[in-house]
């Protein structure tokens, strides 16, 4: 392991956090749309994160001379929407009520959301600090050799 992939790994998983902590935003945004663009009620989105697994110096060398290198970390592999049920409201004077009177509201619950958009920056503010003690110990690297 390369001492700089201690870098990429933070950095992925800051940029994992991020994509979480905006697909909770939208989540939230959207937790009242029963109309997108597709023509159906929102439905809530949700981020899958895969494991970036480290490399041995060997498998490392040789991706570097392919030029897909994996140094480790977590990456978004998609965005899925949660297929659970919508929640029916009665509201017969809403524009999208069916004929029964009932509004299909989005399936977002916002404890949730703001929980996952909590624990994104938590997770965010982790990777934050785990990159400033290898810069910290860089630093001190550096000073050995004044």
């Amino acid at each position: 392991m390369s001492f700089l992939n201690s870098f990429d790994i933070s950095a992925s998983g800051m940029t994992a956090q991020r994509q979480r902590l905006d697909v909770a935003s939208e989540n939230i945004a959207n937790w009242n749309t029963t109309r997108t663009e597709s023509g159906g009620t929102y439905r809530r989105k949700m981020v899958v994160l895969q494991e970036v697994p480290l490399t041995s110096f060997r498998t490392e060398f040789n991706s570097l001379l392919r030029k897909t290198a994996s140094k480790g970390g977590v990456k978004v592999t998609q965005i899925v929407e949660d297929q659970r049920d919508l929640n029916p409201v009665y509201d017969p004077t809403h524009p999208d009520a069916n004929e029964d009177g009932y509004v299909m509201r989005p399936n977002v619950d916002l404890v949730k959301e703001t929980t996952d958009a909590m624990s994104a920056t938590r997770s965010y503010e982790a990777n934050i600090t785990a990159f400033n003690a290898m810069k910290t110990l860089a630093q001190k690297a550096l000073e050995i050799g004044k």
